[in-house]
């Protein structure tokens, strides 16, 4: 059936803007029946974004130290607080029907945080957990795993950051998510070496299509960019 299974593109590097723009694209399609499920991955260039609770006393430089690292600021109306996207780190866009694999939020996010915790734990031997009163995967008092997703019309928006070979001195910028005394982390240091990216773009969808129950196909970007666009 189709809401068991689930399409898989890569976008690779790609502004947030522009990628925000392609989810609502997606979404539409998705709420009129015309796609199934689907799963972008992507990165994006250095930039903070604030949820719609973001405070931005949370943001811990001033436009000028931004400007020189080369760091955007945007709004975006996903769940959550500030947090750092940029290059090396796997950004994951579930754009799920939930009306057919379950309307709970919180169920959803949970099958979000186990894909991510059981891949750290089956391919590098990485126990990681949840910390329930604050979404994503933590190492510790370290997170992982970023967690910021918005559903309207019963249909995902946003989804998760993991962080592989992210760097993470940007995150001085900021108070990730409006915690204090929480740090951050990545499969680079946790493992002290860089790792492959790529690889890991594959064992996140693995096991977010396992976690999920769902059978996937990738599509070429240029095939569904194309798509996209058509009536």
């Amino acid at each position: 059936m189709e809401h068991q299974r689930m399409k898989v593109v890569k976008l690779g590097l790609i502004d947030y803007t522009k990628a925000y723009e392609i989810q609502l694209k997606v979404h539409q399609k998705v709420n009129e029946g015309k796609w199934g499920n689907v799963f972008l991955l992507l990165e994006h260039p250095p930039v903070i974004t604030t949820g719609l609770s973001g405070n931005r006393e949370n943001i811990n430089a001033t436009g000028e130290q931004l400007n020189e690292a080369r760091i955007q600021i945007r709004s975006c109306r996903r769940g959550g607080d500030v947090t750092y996207h940029g290059p090396g780190q796997i950004v994951g866009y579930p754009i799920f029907n939930l009306r057919y694999i379950g309307r709970k939020i919180r169920q959803y996010i949970t099958n979000l945080e186990n894909a991510n915790i059981s891949l750290l734990k089956n391919e590098y031997a990485i126990e990681a957990g949840r910390k329930p009163e604050f979404p994503g995967v933590w190492i510790g008092d370290e997170k992982i795993t970023a967690i910021g997703c918005r559903v309207k019309r019963g249909i995902s928006l946003h989804g998760f950051a993991f962080n592989i070979n992210t760097n993470l001195e940007h995150f001085k910028y900021i108070t990730p998510c409006g915690l204090v005394g929480k740090g951050v982390t990545s499969l680079k240091r946790e493992l002290g070496q860089s790792q492959d990216f790529e690889k890991n773009v594959d064992l996140t969808i693995k096991y977010l299509a396992r976690t999920f129950g769902f059978d996937y196909t990738t599509i070429n970007k240029a095939e569904f960019l194309n798509d996209l666009e058509e009536e």
